[in-house]
């Protein structure tokens, strides 16, 4: 309870170092509710990063974000923004049908971009903006798609007990309670990029990817809960699907902007995967000349991979079996769980990257910042771009499945 409470005091309230010669300024494209937790909190604690500018369609608004948040420049517009020539990075977390346009004009601009994900609206636009002449010029500027959860510690501890070509299921879920967001949130916007698959589906999907360490070869059902009458029904609200990946295992994904409650009990779950292995035969030599096998089947759990600073776990679950080896009849049972927390790096080469108290976001800064500094990614952690690409492609998989439009393309040239 005490390293729970220090650790968490510690994100809240993190150490603010003087800030370094040529430290990284960053502009915001919109006065966002996101931001704060994404970047203006986590450069408060890195020395090489300062939140330099805002920019807001609403001024006034815009004025009042950057008093609240200490950023000394505001200017009038996004274009403004992104021409200032003080600004190193551009932080887009504009609605998602936006990112498209706003990436390609940061990146013309010379601008390192971190973008909120879903990186696009959909693979047509992801693949058009991640292989974009732009990002092939020598010197060109840093391009990431920012799924903070993929950079933090507990992240690589839970894949490193997942054998990927043993997967023979994957489940991840992720919801939030009925009332958290209304009916009329910019997530339920069609045109813009909306749906619950574009939102908490970017997440599941993602780590139904990192789990079997490829492509899913086909989804093979999607069943969407659509906005409620009176609402956009090209829109999901909730989302389940199901993939067939390449060694024949089967993924498969709950999300749900609007869970319902049990009576005056919020529908609240822990963001969630379970990983189940195939069963393997040990070698157990006390049963040589036996006529009995000991096999054994391993599921993993991650709890939390969300916002695992406040809290996570790792279950590893063996279950055992003694049986005979020509009838496979039991003979024993018994099942023995270990449990795991990744708070930190654990081995050498990574030891110096971060404090436990660092969340996901902090994470993900330190990795971009290092990749712009010419310094690669000391953790090894990164979201390339072709892995943005494949991502928004098993998005749109389910959309296609479910009988859904694509969310739709804006091209950049509309936008000029």
């Amino acid at each position: 309870m005490i390293h729970f409470l220090r650790r968490n005091w510690a994100f809240a309230y993190p150490e603010k170092p003087a800030k370094s010669q040529g430290a990284l300024r960053i502009g915001l494209l919109g006065a966002s509710n996101i931001a704060p937790l994404a970047v203006i909190a986590p450069a408060k604690s890195h020395p090489d990063v300062i939140i330099a500018a805002v920019a807001a369609r609403d001024e006034k608004r815009a004025n009042a974000y950057a008093k609240l948040h200490g950023i000394p420049i505001v200017h009038t517009s996004y274009q403004e923004l992104i021409d200032d020539p003080s600004i190193d990075a551009i932080y887009i977390p504009l609605p998602n049908g936006l990112h498209y346009e706003w990436a390609i004009k940061a990146l013309r601009a010379n601008k390192h971009v971190l973008l909120e994900k879903p990186s696009t609206s959909n693979a047509s636009e992801a693949a058009s903006l991640f292989r974009h002449p732009l990002l092939k010029q020598p010197n060109a500027p840093i391009l990431l798609e920012a799924f903070h959860s993929r950079f933090h510690p507990v992240c690589a501890a839970f894949l490193e007990h997942v054998d990927k070509e043993k997967v023979v299921s994957a489940h991840a879920t992720l919801t939030c309670p009925k009332g958290v967001f209304p009916e009329t949130d910019i997530r339920f916007d069609y045109d813009i990029g909306g749906g619950v698959t574009m939102d908490m589906g970017a997440y599941t999907t993602l780590f139904l990817r990192l789990i079997f360490g490829t492509e899913p070869e086909e989804c093979l059902e999607a069943t969407p809960r659509l906005m409620p009458t009176g609402f956009d029904k090209r829109c999901d609200q909730a989302m389940n699907a199901k993939w067939r990946f390449p060694n024949g295992g089967i993924g498969t994904m709950h999300v749900d902007l609007s869970l319902r409650s049990l009576g005056p009990i919020p529908g609240v779950r822990l963001p969630m995967c379970e990983v189940v292995h195939d069963e393997m035969i040990l070698d157990d030599q006390s049963l040589d000349s036996s006529g009995k096998e000991h096999a054994v089947v391993k599921k993993v759990i991650i709890w939390n991979m969300i916002m695992p600073v406040i809290w996570h776990r790792i279950d590893i679950e063996k279950k055992h079996t003694i049986r005979k080896s020509a009838t496979k009849e039991t003979l024993k049972q018994w099942t023995t769980t270990e449990y795991e927390k990744a708070y930190t790096w654990k081995d050498e080469a990574r030891g110096g990257q971060g404090h436990d108290s660092w969340s996901t976001y902090r994470h993900q800064l330190e990795q971009f910042v290092h990749k712009i500094k010419g310094s690669g990614s000391p953790s090894g952690i990164w979201m390339d771009n072709e892995d943005s690409i494949k991502q928004m492609t098993m998005i749109d998989s389910a959309y296609k499945k479910a009988g859904l439009p694509l969310r739709p393309t804006r091209s950049y040239q509309e936008a000029l």
